[in-house]
């Protein structure tokens, strides 16, 4: 049996060799969100006592965003448990988009904690309203610098570990919060020093800083939604494809749902390739692209035939 020349046979999907355990990315994901909630509520709660009792707009600012990271570790939790749902007739590639649209709930989280912080720190200059109690609204901002960093380090390493852009995302914005939790404490450092302007320029800065993220992660979530990937996995997988025994020439397609690359290749082969044989090529294919694209969890080939002379 043959491959019909100019007409593409029927796309295979082959099962990879990478030793990926979702249940276990999930446990891991899970576990980053509790530890993150728990540490971001505990900083964010100090932070706000403190503010409160200081009337510091950048500390106030600085705490209201931490909060807001213990609502998007809920959002993140509900699109890892959403994700689960198993592909249907209706829902064919099934429901890891979940955890894609999770990450717009994150971007929409900062951007709403960019509102609040600007207006704020506006009233603040306009109203020249007095900052007290500044030693503690230093030591508050030190607690909000550590404690940000480190859950930010530890989310960032398990989003990355398992290609999660929601979680990654999530950690770029404790990221921010620690950047913010810095601008607060040289604001106070200036109103100790007798500037009692500092503050409320501090929360604009701190402002500025929401909205540089809230600008990155709105932009990651958005190209993923979109099917966006880099270049280079396009590049990587034809050069792979075209470089094996028995491929002409090779297309390739990718995108991400959730935490899955799929990667679709296309090669054309000789006329006088079998089905068996193209069949096998795509085999080798996918084992040759699970060594250079270890992120890759989806491969489906489909071969094309085509006379030596016509490539």
């Amino acid at each position: 049996m043959h491959v019909i020349s100019g007409r593409r046979d029927p796309a295979t999907s082959f099962p990879l060799t990478s030793s990926i355990d979702d249940d276990d990315e999930r446990r891991r994901a899970n576990r980053a969100v509790a530890v993150s909630a728990v540490g971001l509520a505990l900083t964010g709660l100090i932070e706000l006592a403190v503010a409160v009792v200081s009337g510091s707009a950048a500390l106030l600012g600085d705490a209201l965003h931490n909060l807001s990271d213990v609502t998007t570790s809920a959002v993140v939790f509900g699109g890892f448990r959403g994700s689960r749902g198993l592909a249907s007739r209706r829902y064919p590639y099934g429901l890891e988009r979940a955890e894609d649209l999770a990450g717009i709930g994150v971007a929409l989280v900062i951007w709403a904690s960019a509102i609040f912080a600007g207006v704020e720190s506006v009233e603040k200059l306009l109203r020249h309203n007095p900052t007290r109690q500044v030693g503690w609204g230093i030591a508050a901002a030190v607690v909000g610098i550590v404690g940000n960093q480190l859950i930010a380090r530890y989310k960032l390493t398990v989003g990355r570990r398992i290609q999660s852009s929601t979680l990654i995302a999530d950690a770029k914005h404790s990221w921010l919060d620690g950047l913010s939790s810095t601008g607060a404490l040289l604001g106070l450092c200036g109103v100790a020093v007798g500037w009692e302007w500092a503050d409320g320029v501090a929360g604009l800065a701190v402002t500025g800083f929401i909205c540089h993220v809230g600008w990155e992660v709105t932009t990651d979530i958005g190209q993923r939604l979109l099917d966006g990937v880099d270049p280079d996995v396009i590049d990587t997988a034809e050069a792979v494809a075209a470089e094996t025994d028995g491929v002409l020439h090779a297309h390739a397609r990718a995108r991400w749902t959730g935490r899955t690359l799929r990667l679709e290749v296309e090669g054309w082969v000789d006329s006088d390739t079998t089905v068996a044989e193209a069949d096998r090529i795509g085999r080798r294919v996918a084992d040759r692209l699970s060594d250079r694209l270890p992120e890759m969890r989806s491969f489906t080939w489909a071969a094309r035939s085509v006379a030596q002379d016509e490539c």
